[in-house]
């Protein structure tokens, strides 16, 4: 089995080991917890993140927290949420504004996007994990789409992964084009750095 095809059975592996997860629900509970105080005291006012599929850990109701925390403490500059948009000519993503009830259309993978909202530059960008490793890598779904934006954004945001203790693979070996993450967060806390 060549690499190629060992990440596509890892991949795999994850997905379903994360689909029958018994206490699934619990640890996206304490993923809540962690991430709401991971929050605390950023500086960001943009935050990218990302809709839930197949069993990933759902950023949205923090990041709604946060947002509304920062309303209620009368921050002078807006935070903002956006989630991505897939731009099929440089298979890269954008990040549009995303706010609960906010109009949605699936895009070419059957994942809701926003619909017509204003285009915005994270300053933190959550990103899912199939899978992570040591060093901040993480295991995606195979279409590159992450390390291609997080490659090519200018200034490049501050990255933070998001999975369940379930999804830590110790042998994982990073691939040329894989881009380390700043920061990783489970249901336990803070993996990555240590």
């Amino acid at each position: 089995m060549d690499k190629a095809q060992a990440k596509k059975a890892l991949r795999k592996a994850l997905i379903e080991e994360r689909l029958n997860l018994p206490d699934r629900l619990e640890r996206a509970e304490a993923l809540q917890r962690v991430m709401r105080i991971w929050l605390f005291d950023r500086p960001d006012t943009v935050i990218g993140a990302y809709w839930p599929i197949k069993g990933e850990f759902d950023p949205l109701p923090a990041l709604h927290r946060w947002k509304e925390d920062g309303e209620l403490h009368g921050e002078p500059q807006r935070r903002q949420i956006g989630l991505p948009v897939i731009n099929k000519q440089h298979k890269t993503l954008t990040f549009h504004t995303w706010y609960p009830g906010c109009p949605m259309e699936e895009d070419a993978y059957g994942i809701p996007k926003p619909k017509d909202t204003e285009v915005i530059v994270p300053t933190l960008l959550f990103v899912p994990c199939v899978g992570y490793g040591i060093g901040g890598y993480r295991v995606g779904y195979g279409g590159g789409f992450y390390d291609r934006t997080l490659a090519s954004l200018q200034p490049k945001p501050f990255t933070v992964g998001l999975g369940y203790t379930q999804g830590f693979v110790d042998d994982l070996e990073p691939e040329d084009h894989d881009e380390p993450l700043d920061a990783i967060l489970n249901d336990n806390g803070v993996v990555w750095p240590v």
